[in-house]
């Protein structure tokens, strides 16, 4: 199983120690933190440290392929992009540094991951969550062909408390038929 994915621009990956000084910044940014559910804030470098090696133990297990999401052009570190095993199905997720919004990098990135999800671990289909205050990742998801699977409170660690959540869910057949359409 491969540990590298590539698209046009990006290389996706296993985040290592070298991406902590680039990762702290970025995943410290509060507009960042507030939507994603386990993300401190601040953010340290003793938060990288313990993420990259949780990461690197995690997808040894096989419960978690956790990828930097980085330029080819010039290895520059965006953010993260997961599959997480939960209750014997992949949730998936991503974040990207402020700098890198709104210019298709969360789309790309997101298409070759579950990719993976469905060539290379088999799965028959995965699911993603977005807060309800952040319709810009439920626009990634619904290119991607995810559909709504429902709504429920989630924990953000940075907001301190728990926010309206959209579940959708994308199998395969519905992927890959896209991708042929």
């Amino acid at each position: 199983m491969s540990c590298l994915l590539e698209t046009e621009r990006l290389l996706l990956r296993p985040p290592e120690r070298r991406d902590i000084p680039a990762l702290v910044p970025l995943a410290n940014d509060y507009d960042v933190a507030k939507n994603l559910s386990k993300l401190p804030h601040p953010y340290t470098a003793a938060h990288g440290e313990a993420f990259v090696a949780e990461m690197q133990e995690k997808r040894v297990a096989g419960s978690d392929f956790t990828f930097a999401i980085t330029l080819r052009s010039d290895g520059a570190f965006m953010g993260c992009i997961g599959l997480h095993l939960k209750d014997g199905s992949f949730e998936f997720g991503y974040w990207l540094g402020q700098k890198f919004w709104r210019q298709g990098y969360a789309t790309e990135a997101a298409r070759a991951l579950v990719a993976f999800a469905f060539h290379d671990l088999k799965a028959e289909s995965v699911w993603a969550g977005w807060y309800h205050d952040n319709p810009r990742s439920g626009h990634v998801l619904t290119k991607l062909g995810c559909v709504p699977k429902g709504f429920e409170r989630r924990a953000c660690l940075a907001r301190g408390m728990d926010i309206g959540c959209n579940v959708v869910t994308l199998s395969r057949d519905a992927f890959l038929g896209r991708r042929a359409a």
